[in-house]
């Protein structure tokens, strides 16, 4: 303890730096960002790597662009791995060894937090005080190691969610593991303990209020952003379906996901069964492609999906396939008629956005960020309820009103371009800049 004490006065003891010239508050020079359940250097679209990835991996190149060092810690989920990585210029991966490397799953991984974090405060172990500014957790794994980091360290916790086990168990898909007690004490812990909270949305921050008491004052809204250099409409439609060997006429819905309940891809093929039922016709003109890898809950029945294209006798205009780099993910979304996302919940649902940029209209369920990603009746649909014949019927409009795919294409590439990263980088430095200073003075004051 003693030696807690001498670190924290040696911090305390430092020269000011509050104030640049022009009474600005000074922003971190260099963090620690802790993604615990997933690591930035995995592909999206399989295990538990989704949309936090890429928002982690985006946000700390772009971090680094504004001169805030990131460095991210992970747990090492090979052996053998480097114990660090250089992502790009500024972005250091840190792999923590914390139990087996192999087959862990997420829920599995609470019981790992004790190792984890004794690998974070070795890394630590060897830095002067103060080396880093501020600590960034994503998810609530990572919230309760990076708590007792920022309390050991003597520096402010930003902390974002993502995803929410009591708005997630409010809204579960038929047959989906509701979230564990332990999960919803440990976020209602994390609310309390950070300086400040990072919501996707303004839904999202009622969220955070309504079911987890969060002080709004501490929360701030971020949208993630996407990367408009890669998911923009390029050469089109036309030669995307070329490349990935699609019929140019056909009318092609695409999913993209992970495919567990919560991302509920059934509604969509069960969509299209209604369609083919109300007009066999369809069924030479419709290509169902549905990109990604069993994940979570979806685990349990890894084959489910194919199982009910077959029972739906729809399997010959469903393909299936694996997940797949984010440029390949790019021209899928080109070659779609629409991105199709009947989630059940969706903190923000960052391919929503990236369809939209690559010049696609998005149909999806009107729930979490949802509606603020896509702009229903221009870039999209937004439908209501979980009903398979509502979806239906989003799609036989886009059938039947061929233009429409390109005019709501056109607005979804346009309203994709305010969601750029380095927006939501440079939002996301001024919320460090305010919990770094907030943290001054209540050490200050605490002190005093």
């Amino acid at each position: 303890m003693s030696q807690y004490v001498s670190r924290l006065a040696g911090t305390l003891a430092a020269p000011p730096r509050l104030r640049l010239p022009g009474g600005h508050h000074r922003k971190p020079r260099r963090i620690a960002m802790l993604s615990v359940h997933t690591s930035p250097l995995h592909q999206p679209g399989t295990g538990d790597a989704g949309g936090m990835n890429v928002y982690i991996v985006e946000l700390a190149k772009r971090l680094a662009a504004i001169n805030i060092e990131v460095e991210i810690f992970t747990r090492a989920t090979t052996g053998g791995l480097p114990p660090s990585v250089e992502l790009s210029p500024g972005v250091l991966v840190r792999h923590i060894d914390a139990g087996p490397y192999e087959g862990l799953a997420k829920e599995e991984l609470p019981a790992q937090l004790c190792a984890f974090t004794h690998g974070v405060m070795q890394a630590w172990a060897g830095q002067r005080p103060g080396y880093y500014d501020l600590v960034h957790s994503h998810y609530w794994l990572s919230g309760h190691v990076g708590w007792l980091a920022a309390e050991r360290w003597g520096a402010p916790l930003v902390h974002a969610m993502h995803t929410m086990a009591k708005v997630k168990n409010a809204a579960l898909a038929d047959g989906d593991t509701p979230e564990p007690a332990a999960r919803v004490i440990g976020e209602t812990q994390i609310v309390r303990a950070a300086d400040r909270l990072i919501a996707n949305t303004a839904e999202e921050a009622d969220e955070l209020t309504r079911f987890y008491e969060a002080d709004p004052a501490k929360t701030a809204v971020v949208h993630p952003g996407v990367n408009l250099d890669r998911f923009r409409p390029a050469d089109g439609r036309a030669a995307a379906r070329e490349r990935l060997g699609l019929p140019q006429d056909a009318f092609v819905p695409l999913f993209a996901g992970r495919i567990q309940p919560l991302k509920a891809p059934d509604i969509l093929l069960r969509a299209v069964a209604v369609l083919l039922d109300e007009d066999p016709s369809l069924r030479a003109k419709i290509v169902v492609p549905v990109v990604g890898g069993p994940s979570g809950s979806g685990l349990a029945k890894p084959e489910g999906l194919q199982k009910l294209a077959a029972r739906l006798g729809i399997a010959d205009v469903v393909r299936f396939r694996p997940p797949v780099g984010q440029d390949r993910l790019a021209d899928w979304f080109r070659a779609a008629s629409a991105l199709v996302m009947p989630s059940y919940s969706e903190s923000f649902g960052l391919v929503a956005i990236e369809a939209q940029a690559s010049g696609t209209p998005v149909v999806a369920a009107s729930v979490g960020g949802l509606p603020v990603a896509v702009r229903d009746g221009r870039t999209g649909i937004l439908v209501e309820g979980h009903d398979p014949a509502g979806y239906a019927r989003a799609l036989r409009r886009l059938i039947d009103e061929p233009g429409l795919v390109d005019t709501m294409g056109a607005a979804a590439a346009r309203h994709a371009q305010g969601f750029g990263w380095d927006t939501a980088a440079s939002a996301t430095a001024d919320v460090y800049t305010a919990a770094m200073h907030e943290h001054r003075r209540r050490v200050r004051s605490h002190h005093g």
